[in-house]
């Protein structure tokens, strides 16, 4: 599929040694081929996280299974960490905790910072790996100046630099990512040649760990108290009601029960302390600039102008960062408090924080 690692004489040097996380997905199955392919001496894992019901494509008993079928299709050994009590520690409880004091958690996010870029890379170093890979459609570049950063996959469609915005250089020197350099087709039809049972497994579909039949709704509800809220107009008219204000963000449009496509329903206000959601017209939504907190860089860079993105597929808008602050090129749509918002350069991700 491509070349061999990089030795200087690979009849002396062994081969690096690489654990890879292994979903059970396609994309993970994949990326463990490519590099035995490409030579180097791979192991898979498969990461014990969400004990509970799930239904979305990954942390089932079942993905196990998927995993280590592949694993032995590919001729390598497969292992199962259990890290159910970390990821609730550093991903459900704090999911819990941002939904019931009004702020919009990224778990996916979460995840790779404490889990699988923490936790797992903890445990390679200790089984002496020398490197970790997993099945994101992302890329990391060598820069110039020697350092790395994380670069956009090459399906944009299924990019997922976003979710990667906190690595830095002592993780990004560990990590290969083989899928970001093909398409999400290129990747199914791999899996299709090479037999592995994942190829036709459907993409993984929101948050892993909530289950479709009952939703947020449900998974929260089990853990915190939901409270209801009145939808008021800027006149201060009553327009609706929520049984869920948690679920509320600044911005949303949809699912709040109210009319048709009255270009008046964005919500621009929510007092969960008086139980009061206030709804406008768009222009309410929007704000100039966008105050952050835990502003991070991938490498020491100048601050200044980027592309920043505020969602996982969202499109980019520009905008300077300076200290804790964005200020955007035109009115931006306000950004929901706990959400990642990401600065790249061209296709390179520099930094990126969570907005206040």
């Amino acid at each position: 599929m491509t070349g061999n690692p990089d030795t200087t004489d690979a009849r002396r040097i062994p081969a690096p040694e690489v654990l890879v996380a292994m979903s059970g997905g396609v994309d993970s199955s994949v990326a463990a081929a490519m590099l035995v392919d490409q030579g180097y001496r791979v192991t898979g894992v498969t990461l014990k996280l969400w004990g509970g019901e799930s239904d979305s494509g990954c942390c089932a008993v079942s993905d196990v299974e998927d995993a280590r079928r592949v694993a032995h299709r590919l001729g390598i050994d497969h292992h199962v960490f259990n890290f159910g009590r970390e990821f609730n520690e550093h991903v459900i409880d704090p999911y819990v905790a941002a939904y019931d004091s009004g702020l919009t958690p990224n778990p996916c996010i979460e995840c790779n910072r404490h889990i699988k870029f923490d936790k797992l890379l903890r445990r390679a170093d200790a089984l002496g790996f020398d490197l970790i890979a997993t099945g994101h459609h992302a890329a990391v570049s060598l820069m110039a100046d020697g350092s790395r950063r994380i670069t956009r996959g090459a399906d944009r469609a299924k990019d997922q630099s976003y979710v990667l915005y906190m690595l830095g250089q002592e993780q990004l020197d560990r990590l290969l990512l083989p899928v970001g350099s093909i398409t999400k087709d290129r990747v199914r039809t791999l899996a299709h040649e090479l037999g592995l049972g994942t190829a036709a497994k459907p993409d993984s579909q929101d948050v892993c760990f909530i289950h479709s039949d009952g939703g947020r709704r449900a998974f929260l509800g089990d853990r915190i108290p939901l409270t209801p809220a009145r939808i008021i107009d800027r006149a201060g008219r009553t327009v609706g009601r929520t049984e869920t204000v948690q679920l509320v963000t600044i911005g949303q449009r949809k699912g709040l029960g109210l009319a048709g496509n009255d270009s008046r329903n964005y919500v621009v206000d929510i007092d969960r302390r008086a139980g009061v959601v206030t709804v406008g017209p768009e222009d309410e939504t929007l704000v100039g600039s966008t105050e952050l907190i835990d502003v991070g860089w991938t490498a020491p860079v100048p601050e200044g102008r980027y592309d920043v993105q505020c969602s996982a597929h969202g499109s980019c808008l520009p905008g300077i960062v300076a200290g804790s602050t964005i200020t955007w090129d035109r009115p931006h749509r306000r950004v929901a408090s706990g959400q990642a918002v990401v600065f790249y350069e061209k296709d390179h991700v520099v930094g990126g924080a969570l907005a206040a």
